[in-house]
């Protein structure tokens, strides 16, 4: 018994304790997403980094991911594009194709033009909620900001946390900061693109979809 304090607020108090040490564990659970059907569709989904740029169509980070997990994966990368047209234009891909996962990559573009984050943040939100309405599974890739860190804005994690899906934040700065991965200053080249789809079939692996 601690000296000077009530029994039940003691007891009460290692409650609370205990809840919130189950609390706190509970949400450092990875984050968990549906079993891939062995014809399942996956939609890779954003800019040049998506698209491939640097490489060519059978180097891009989708088609090195479809040979990794033997799993149909569409490239859907448009060159150039900024988030605000990546949202206008993601509703009929996702009628196209109907994926069960949505692997998202985008604002970049934003970045380097010095588009405002908070706008980026609210297209790439919107863009995660019409997957899940639609019942697809969300991945979502960070993309780096201008700046010497060369690290995604924090709103990436924040979203991944709130929607709890599975979050890759590291890759896209690792291979712009190695020279050895890169086709120019700002597109990976084929080892560039091999290794994002090596970290994305790992997160798909973690989180349980394959």
């Amino acid at each position: 018994r601690e000296a000077g304090v009530n029994p039940s607020a003691l007891s009460l108090r290692r409650a609370l304790l205990a809840f919130l040490a189950a609390l706190c564990a509970s949400c450092g659970d990875a984050p968990k997403l549906a079993p891939l059907a062995p014809d399942a569709v996956l939609l890779a989904f954003g800019d040049s980094i998506t698209y491939g740029t640097g490489a060519s169509e059978s180097e891009s980070y989708p088609a090195q991911l479809e040979g990794l997990i033997g799993r149909t994966v569409v490239r859907a990368g448009v060159p150039g594009e900024v988030s605000a047209q990546a949202l206008a234009r993601l509703p009929a891909v996702l009628e196209e194709h109907r994926p069960q996962l949505l692997i998202l990559c985008i604002g970049g573009n934003d970045f380097l033009r010095n588009l405002g984050k908070a706008q980026v943040e609210a297209n790439v939100r919107r863009m995660i909620a019409l997957a899940r309405e639609r019942g697809a599974g969300v991945v979502l890739i960070g993309t780096p900001e201008k700046g010497l860190l060369v690290t995604p804005p924090g709103f990436y994690a924040d979203l991944a946390g709130q929607f709890r899906i599975p979050y890759e934040g590291g890759v896209i700065g690792e291979i712009l900061r190695n020279a050895e991965l890169k086709s120019d200053p700002i597109h990976p080249n084929a080892r560039g693109y091999r290794l994002i789809a090596e970290r994305v079939a790992a997160l798909l692996k973690k989180s349980g979809a394959l």
